[in-house]
């Protein structure tokens, strides 16, 4: 069975209650059940790591890459998209697709959040449609992973 793992940056441990005009009321809790329903539907594991901390995210990326050779990882590295070096460092040892996410539209936001410096090396980039993304994500992995058959 393919292995994808969902990894929720900075501050996503407090959705529904953080600023709802840019990220709703769903929760994490919300985000990972609909991801749990639909890869039990499409056949595939779901894997999920909330962290605040830049170092822990960059170890989780690690483990992924070089001991669980995961299938896919969709990733919203929040506030780190934006300048994580480090981050970026462990995605590069990724041989696998890589989704990036985000459910505010970053490009209508401020200036800093229009850069990301994981977007290179994404297989796909989902903004700005909310809650959406996640499963969005989850079906143009599935969909690339069943193409590489």
């Amino acid at each position: 069975m393919k292995t994808i793992l969902y990894i929720h940056g900075p501050n996503h441990n407090i959705l529904g209650k953080r600023d709802p005009r840019f990220y709703g009321t769903m929760t994490l809790q919300d985000i990972e059940n609909d991801v749990d329903t639909l890869a039990a539907e499409l056949g595939v594991k779901t894997l999920h790591f909330q962290t605040n901390y830049e170092g822990a995210m960059v170890e989780r990326i690690q483990k992924a890459a070089l001991e669980e050779k995961v299938d896919a990882i969709c990733i919203n590295p929040s506030s780190f998209t934006h300048y994580s070096i480090a981050l970026v460092d462990a995605l590069e040892l990724c041989e696998c697709p890589i989704y990036e996410m985000h459910i505010s539209n970053t490009m209508k936001r401020e200036d800093y959040r229009q850069r990301s410096v994981v977007s290179p090396l994404a297989e796909g980039i989902l903004i700005g449609l909310g809650r959406d993304v996640y499963t969005l994500a989850l079906r143009a992995a599935v969909s690339k992973l069943n193409a590489e058959k």
